[in-house]
């Protein structure tokens, strides 16, 4: 059993003052008595509080990145546990950070993947978590706290959301009913497990074969922003306190090693690009591309013009997008199956084949969403065919032409495309939800219902889901092997709401 190495960030929760504590020794690996099962349960918990809050970014191709990315590291982790899952995400936060839950989920804020710059810095972040997680870390903590910190860590998990709203009376409510100091005393990890993880993660980062100097040069831009901005220092460094040691350590670990290049892939510069184009308002986002464009400050112009047609998209300026969109394809010197990219930081020309990176599905989902918002609705639908022929299982463009057919009053062909895509893809709650859009616009209140109890299910809403198989029973337009199929799914969700209340 592996278990997540650092619950939440605590900063989301914590004023900075608080989180300077280093990190009590949690024991040997003996200790670590809580289940894989119970882990698992409450990493989900907290999760549901998280995915509800609108900061919690559901973008697929953001979490597809990140997944990749991970998975990466983690099958060159000689700890790795076969058996541990795991689940990459974002959040919409411009400060720095990246936090974990107990069960394999780890978040990551926006401000921190921008503010990496280049791959192998944010891949050292990564590498880090993952360590914490295969010496189990956070599971020691949690088996020798078990009775009374299991309590304060889903009670943190409402911190974490009252945290981002704009009434810190109420967030700090919530921290004093969860035992903010209690939890703050216990959760700091020791000086021995910080250096663990990282010469751990320094291994694990290098075995996938990135730039070892990423994790030090990290760090050291961190602790710089430290020391200039006391107050405002970056939320990693209060909750991963790094000190001048640590930082040597990491240093003379790299010293002896062969110097590596390692260029950044695409598809880290334009996620990266993607979530700049999201940040502060629509109209400043704009500008801030435009001016970069104008004074040609850019590593690799196709990736700028990729950000600068997002910002566009979102300040609702649709023209001038597909202007931008045409400028971009003549950028990659080619044709929807490859194009030529300079690649960052080296001014490397590589050619990228749209069918093996995750790059060509980005550009060809962005370019079917210009062609919509410009009216442009046959061009739309050849774009995504097209590229679904490439990328079937490419969930960006799954969803959007879905979307597309359902606004487009085709209803039943979206029916069709997506009932065909659930025999293989069964894990895809967005996917469920365009099912149950088409169904009510069909009229067939059970099957919507139905659809609507999958996506509640997904998302481990147990309850929720039951109460809408049972609407969609009191349904009279189902035949009998419908009935049926509802009726043995409303009994396997009774039997989980029954465990839930079990635990509780």
């Amino acid at each position: 059993m592996r278990l997540i190495c650092l619950i939440i960030a605590l900063s989301f929760a914590f004023p900075a003052n608080t989180l300077a504590h280093e990190l009590p020794n949690l024991g040997d690996v003996s200790r670590a008595t809580i289940s894989a099962h119970e882990e698992r349960q409450l990493g989900l918990k907290i999760m549901r509080q998280i995915r509800a809050d609108p900061s919690y970014m559901d973008d697929p191709e953001i979490a597809s990145y990140l997944s990749n990315l991970g998975h990466r590291l983690i099958v060159n982790s000689d700890e790795a546990d076969a058996n541990q899952l795991f689940e990459f995400f974002a959040v919409e936060d411009p400060s720095i950070n990246a936090f974990a839950l107990p069960g394999g989920f780890m978040g990551f804020n926006s401000g921190l993947i921008i503010a990496a710059q280049s791959e192998s810095e944010l891949a050292a972040v990564m590498a880090h978590e993952i360590a914490h997680v295969t010496q189990k870390h956070l599971a020691r903590m949690i088996a020798s706290q078990k009775f009374d910190l299991v309590k304060s860590l889903a009670a943190l998990a409402v911190a974490i959301v009252a945290a981002r709203s704009n009434n810190p009376q109420a967030s700090q409510a919530v921290l004093i009913a969860s035992q903010a100091s209690m939890i703050q005393s216990k959760l700091d990890f020791t000086r021995n497990h910080e250096k663990e993880a990282d010469r751990i993660g320094l291994n694990i980062l290098l075995d996938a074969g990135f730039d070892p100097q990423g994790m030090t040069t990290f760090f050291e831009r961190l602790q710089k922003s430290g020391r200039f901005h006391e107050n405002g220092a970056p939320s990693y460094l209060r909750t991963h306190p790094i000190t001048y040691e640590r930082i040597a350590d990491i240093q003379n670990r790299t010293r002896e090693m062969p110097y590596r290049q390692v260029p950044d892939s695409i598809d880290f510069l334009l996620v990266r690009a993607k979530l700049r184009a999201f940040q502060g308002k629509p109209h400043d986002a704009v500008v801030q591309f435009k001016t970069r464009l104008d004074e040609k400050r850019y590593a690799n112009e196709a990736v700028e013009r990729y950000g600068y047609i997002h910002a566009l998209l979102r300040n609702k300026k649709y023209k001038q997008a597909d202007a931008e969109l045409a400028h971009l394809y003549q950028l990659l010197h080619g044709d929807s199956q490859s194009a030529v990219l300079t690649d960052h930081p080296l001014g490397k020309t590589i050619r990228v084949e749209h069918k093996n990176i995750i790059a060509g599905a980005m550009i060809e989902t962005l370019s079917a969403s210009v062609k919509l918002a410009n009216g442009k609705t046959a061009e739309a639908f050849t774009t995504y065919k097209t590229a679904l022929k490439v990328y079937p299982q490419y969930r960006a463009l799954i969803h959007g032409y879905a979307n597309a057919l359902i606004q487009n009053k085709q209803t039943e062909t979206a029916l069709e495309f997506i009932n065909q895509l659930l025999q293989a893809i069964q894990n895809d709650p967005k996917l469920y939800n365009l099912q149950a859009q088409c169904y009510s616009l069909l009229g067939n209140k059970m099957l919507e219902h139905r659809a609507l109890a999958e996506v509640y299910f997904l998302k481990n809403h147990f309850k929720a889901a039951a109460d809408q198989l049972k609407i969609a029973l009191q349904s009279d337009n189902g035949n009998f092997y419908q009935l049926s199929s509802i009726e043995a799914r409303l009994k396997q969700m009774k039997a989980l709401v029954e465990e839930e209340e079990k635990e509780k």
